[in-house]
């Protein structure tokens, strides 16, 4: 399948890598069907929306620069993505990618978590208020929390 997408113009993709979002994303309702792509620099990726050139997410698996994140979601969400075991979740968490990028932030209060065996993702809200949507990644990597 061929799509536009916004880091890098129309590009082919395949079934594999298409994530329905039955709800969207926060802001982006309308937005149900991305695509998960490589971004080209670890470890990051990009969520792409397959109806238009944005929304795309920048996205970071959140347990890479905080190992100390556990994921507490609602049972309901739970139960919309098909309960599915462990070893068949994802987690990512939304990069904002401001002026200066030794400050990019990561959204640990909405993951994004996806049932990668039935391809179906929704954005959900932690249950725990530890979490913020502004985590700055470089200071929070535990090479970073070590050096302080």
């Amino acid at each position: 399948m061929q799509i536009d997408s916004k880091p890098f113009g129309p590009i082919s993709i395949e079934d594999r890598q298409v994530i329905a979002f039955p709800n969207g994303v926060f802001g982006f309702e309308q937005h149900t069907e991305f695509a998960l792509l490589d971004a080209g620099s670890p470890p990051f990726l990009w969520l792409q929306s397959l109806r238009a050139v944005n929304p795309a997410f920048l996205l970071i698996n959140p347990y890479l620069f905080r190992p100390d994140y556990l994921l507490e979601i609602p049972d309901l969400d739970f139960e919309e993505l098909g309960s599915p075991p462990e070893d068949e979740i994802l987690v990512f968490a939304i990069v904002t990618v401001p002026e200066r990028p030794e400050e990019l932030t990561a959204n640990l209060q909405g993951p994004l978590v996806i049932n990668r065996r039935r391809r179906v993702g929704k954005q959900c809200i932690h249950r725990s208020p530890h979490w913020h949507t502004k985590h700055r990644i470089l200071e929070e990597t535990p090479q970073a929390v070590e050096a302080q």
